[in-house]
């Protein structure tokens, strides 16, 4: 009986001395002031663009911006002169005479490529004439990296020693062989060839619909997709013969190719993309590399495939 008394006595303390204590915990956080809220939240990418000065974007040239028309909408696409001069030189010259209007996308491979063409282009009898473009042209599969503005990655990719951004285009590089080239990335678009590395013209064209850095200093890259991308992603796969089409019907007709200096000012699409050597573009790869909000883990890196180059129209004067 005295045990079980001694026992209860203790309990009724113990008892007692939690509520006092919570008690005193309630009253002081009533009296405490209250947290101040975050006087700097983090930037989310939306608020960097908004932010990024008029001095931050950079028109796109008219020479350097071809319109594909197809029946689903229009495609444009930025040609990069620093990078394959010879190809562009040619693309313009195929485009301003009218090469591939009535040409086909011959090809549809998934999670590769979406290739355009002359689905004749192989036999010379019925191939349609490129002249006055040139039929020969050397390989640019690369450029010198000496010299080169390029706004380095601190991050590490594991397919160059060096990756980054050059005029919004994503580069690749190694300083050690004086080496720097256009990465396979989505939406980029590069020439076709056959087996021997000269091979390519600009007059058969893909886009990649899905990255494939294996192809980087293998074929020469002249450009990338800035708008009207879905069109080409979301076109009927092709066979099990490398994504060709089986059947002619199969294939998607090209209205018209032109280039936007061929066309009056008041029809040019006037565009305008973030500049990738700007304090803006850096703060907006911050927002990608240290994620928030909604994200549980931050990667804390950026993949130089990853990055996609903001575009607007350019504001009216």
């Amino acid at each position: 009986m005295n045990a079980s008394r001694s026992a209860s006595r203790f309990t009724a303390i113990l008892l007692a001395s939690l509520l006092a204590g919570s008690a005193i915990a309630a009253s002081a956080a009533a009296t405490a002031p209250a947290a101040k809220a975050d006087s700097n939240p983090a930037r989310t990418g939306a608020d960097v663009i908004k932010a990024a000065t008029a001095g931050e974007w950079r028109d796109v040239e008219p020479r350097n911006l071809l319109i594909m028309d197809l029946p689903q909408g229009q495609v444009l696409i930025e040609l990069a002169e620093r990078f394959a001069p010879r190809h562009v030189a040619n693309i313009r010259t195929l485009a301003h005479n009218g090469y591939w209007n009535g040409l086909t996308v011959l090809r549809v491979q998934d999670n590769y490529v979406a290739q355009w063409g002359d689905p004749n282009g192989d036999d010379e009898k019925t191939a349609k004439p490129l002249a006055p473009a040139s039929a020969k042209l050397p390989a640019e599969f690369s450029i010198p990296f000496k010299g080169l503005p390029i706004n380095k990655l601190p991050d590490v990719d594991g397919w160059a020693p060096v990756s980054g951004f050059v005029d919004g285009f994503a580069v690749a590089a190694n300083p050690k062989q004086n080496k720097a080239w256009l990465a396979h990335c989505y939406g980029v678009v590069g020439a076709g060839r056959g087996e021997t590395v000269d091979s390519s013209t600009g007059a058969e064209l893909y886009a990649m619909i899905s990255p494939a850095r294996g192809l980087d200093l293998n074929i020469t890259v002249v450009g990338r997709v800035l708008k009207g991308m879905e069109f080409l992603a979301a076109l009927q796969r092709g066979g099990p013969n490398m994504g060709f089409y089986d059947q002619p019907e199969q294939r998607t007709t090209i209205k018209q190719v032109r280039l936007a200096s061929d066309l009056p000012e008041s029809e040019r699409p006037h565009l305008q993309l973030l500049r990738t050597d700007s304090k803006s573009w850096d703060a907006l790869l911050d927002t990608r590399r240290h994620r928030g909000g909604w994200f549980v883990h931050s990667p804390e890196h950026v993949d130089v495939c990853g990055a996609t180059v903001p575009m607007r129209d350019k504001p009216a004067q």
